[in-house]
């Protein structure tokens, strides 16, 4: 059966806004500043629109936990939705800084597909030189022009799953998903940089991370992505958060990548 999902520009109607605490005020400061970042930017190329909603600078929450839980979930106007109360599930082992920082890239599965990242990210990790220009194909690539609401761009990014900035990694094919605009850029690039600005801010600092690309059964796009972050000794960084794979104006077939776009 054909997956396919149609992306509209709606409304936010989500609810809450929960963050954890950094010796408690500035870190709940910081990361409603990165949900409402993330969350205007991705509204104005979405077509969504902030009037006339209450929480509409606010991620919406889902009770799915687990990977094949997130792949069930359903597009319905809220692209970042928070897991598990936007709290890591990280255990005390995973949290581990005895062997300094690491990254790892998990092996592509049967059909080709990005199965994952994890790390320990470090100020030590991230990359002196500037990023090369990109030539990995990832599974679901059929990409072309959208133009939505009078702004035009291509339909996908090669996204990575760690992104370039924290730790260098570039055309690994074990890195690399195919995006849509929006998940790419503001979607997870947003949380990226986050990241990137404390490691900057905090050298000698670690911080626990892990990337999931959600995809349905057999399908070479993915539905999303879900990103968790902690960082050690702190709750400056703290989230746990699903991102949705659509693009307002695309009707786009997970089964293939391949979409219909229509200018609006």
């Amino acid at each position: 059966m054909i997956a396919v999902a149609l992306i509209v520009g709606i409304s936010s109607t989500m609810n809450d806004q929960s963050s954890s605490t950094k010796h408690s005020v500035s870190s709940a400061s910081s990361q409603t500043t990165l949900q409402e970042k993330a969350s205007s930017v991705i509204h104005s190329f979405t077509g969504q629109s902030n009037s006339n909603t209450t929480h509409s600078s606010e991620t919406g929450k889902t009770s799915a936990t687990s990977t094949a839980g997130l792949a069930k979930l359903t597009y319905s106007g809220q692209q970042i939705v928070k897991v598990n109360d936007n709290v890591p599930t990280f255990t005390k082992a995973q949290l581990s800084t005895a062997n300094g920082a690491w990254q790892q890239y998990h092996n592509l599965d049967q059909y080709n597909r990005v199965t994952g990242a994890d790390a320990l990210l470090a100020k030590s990790l991230m990359p002196k030189t500037e990023r090369e220009p990109l030539y990995v194909t990832p599974t679901g690539w059929h990409n072309k022009r959208i133009t939505y609401q009078g702004k035009t761009d291509w339909l996908y990014n090669r996204s990575h799953l760690i992104g370039y900035q924290l730790t260098g990694q570039n055309n690994n094919p074990k890195n690399l998903m195919t995006g849509t605009r929006s998940l790419n850029a503001p979607g997870m690039e947003n949380y990226e940089s986050e990241v990137a600005s404390y490691l900057k801010s905090h050298p000698s600092d670690y911080v626990r991370y892990q990337i999931t690309p959600v995809f349905r059964g057999s399908e070479l796009l993915a539905r999303g992505v879900q990103m968790q972050a902690e960082s050690i000794g702190s709750q400056s960084i703290r989230f746990n958060i699903y991102i949705f794979n659509v693009q307002a104006g695309a009707q786009i077939d997970y089964a293939t990548g391949r979409s219909t776009v229509s200018s609006r």
